[in-house]
């Protein structure tokens, strides 16, 4: 018994070492991302204090922030935010509950009210959404690429989105963290991570379907592998080799072979979550297993594989349109662009299932077009072949790419936040 509890000891005191570690390497781009974003949140509240707006109402109870404190204090069903739209009944089923289960929580062990708490729990997620981004690039290509594409998701034009009581930061955390056990090939924790995705918001589907392909790929692998076929961590050697001829070592795939029912448990945890409250929602609703889908109708929201954003691009080309409307089909040229990159440089097959899904489902609804950049801020991995190019290049060359992106993300995000008159 003391000698098992010695060897208990022993692997707490390894994993915390492990962690430490990890944390250490970290610390440059959490650093840096943690400034960047005081700052954009600086900018946004003193332009607020300027056209007589409260900082705190401003990034914290903005758009849909109201339905999700609404939420975290009532539950479902309960009685609109005013001023909301649509006004009907269960529209808030529309909302996925993680985010403000996370709320209550908080604001019911620390006494600070409900929208102290909803920014406390968005900014947690937004420094662990930069710790898994950091984890995913320096897995691929080096801490130098990691740093940068912490740096890069930190200013972003709509990067003030990481600074509101929103989902998009815990998405964004749990997919990254969730890919990074992918990579790592510990796939029960990849599901558990993506069954939590799936409560956070719609598009925590793609991370699901990320772990299932993974798990799926692993298989195939080690299935070539028994029978003297394939060269499972093909791929990696190929990674680590560029990434060596780069001056940025990358880590190789760890060896052996991933037990069936781990890769099992994993694909069934993954889209738990998702399926679960779809389920619920549309069972509350009175609407049967399809109901939640009837809910998001009310809110104009379906999916059509893109019509309705080709036509919004359509009608900007032909009748102009207000710089959100400009700059959201900016955003999304620029993605569909690095996105092509992306595929060039032939990533793992989970995190290109995963940026898959996540592109497909932001550009492919009905949503109102100027949110889809927020939609598309989960999509990290897009950011990729700009990191690696920056990490490359000369550090004065890349401070002042990094600075110009900087200075217009912290501008266009007090503009989005007082001036733009658009949802979010």
């Amino acid at each position: 018994m003391g000698a098992g509890a010695v060897a208990g000891g022993g692997g707490a005191a390894a994993r915390r070492g492990r962690i430490g570690a990890a944390a250490r390497r970290a610390r440059t781009a959490l650093v840096l991302f943690a400034a960047l974003r005081a700052a954009g949140a600086v900018c946004a509240a003193g332009w607020a204090w300027r056209t007589g707006r409260h900082a705190r109402t401003l990034l914290g109870t903005s758009w849909d922030s109201a339905w999700y404190l609404s939420i975290a204090r009532h539950g479902y069903g309960a009685a609109l935010p005013p001023g909301r739209w649509p006004g009907v009944p269960l529209a808030d089923l529309a909302f996925f509950p993680l985010y403000p289960w996370l709320v209550r929580a908080v604001a019911a062990v620390v006494p600070v009210g409900a929208v102290n708490a909803g920014l406390a729990v968005a900014w947690a997620a937004a420094l662990a959404a930069a710790w898994g981004i950091f984890a995913v690039g320096e897995r691929l290509h080096g801490r130098r690429t990691g740093i940068w594409l912490v740096v890069l998701w930190a200013v972003l034009p709509h990067a003030v989105i990481e600074s509101l009581a929103y989902t998009e930061a815990l998405l964004t955390a749990l997919a990254a963290w969730s890919l990074y056990a992918l990579l790592t090939r510990r796939f029960v924790w990849a599901g558990a991570l993506a069954a939590a995705a799936g409560l956070a918001r719609p598009s925590g589907l793609a991370v699901a379907l990320a772990v299932v392909a993974g798990a799926a790929v692993q298989a195939w692998r080690q299935r070539g592998t028994g029978r003297g076929g394939g060269r499972g961590g093909g791929a990696w050697a190929g990674r680590a080799g560029r990434a060596a001829r780069a001056g940025q070592p990358a880590r190789a795939a760890p060896g052996g072979r991933v037990p069936g029912v781990r890769l099992a448990v994993g694909a069934v945890l993954a889209p738990a979550g998702w399926a679960g409250y779809v389920l619920w929602a549309g069972a509350r609703s009175g609407g049967g297993p399809l109901g939640y889908f009837a809910v998001q109708e009310r809110w104009g929201s379906r999916f059509d594989f893109g019509r309705d954003a080709l036509h919004e691009v359509r009608h900007l080309v032909l009748a102009g349109a207000p710089p959100a409307y400009l700059m959201a089909a900016a955003v999304v040229a620029v993605a569909l662009l690095l996105y092509a990159l992306l595929v060039l440089d032939r990533p793992p097959a989970a995190l290109l299932v995963l940026t898959t899904a996540l592109v497909v489902l932001a550009l492919g609804g009905t949503h109102y077009f100027p949110s889809k950049p927020r939609f598309l801020l989960p999509a990290f991995p897009l950011l990729l072949p700009a990191a690696l190019a920056l990490a490359r290049a000369r550090t004065r060359t890349a401070a002042l790419v990094a600075g110009g992106l900087a200075a217009f993300s912290f501008g266009y995000g007090a503009y989005l936040l007082t001036l733009a008159a658009v949802p979010l």
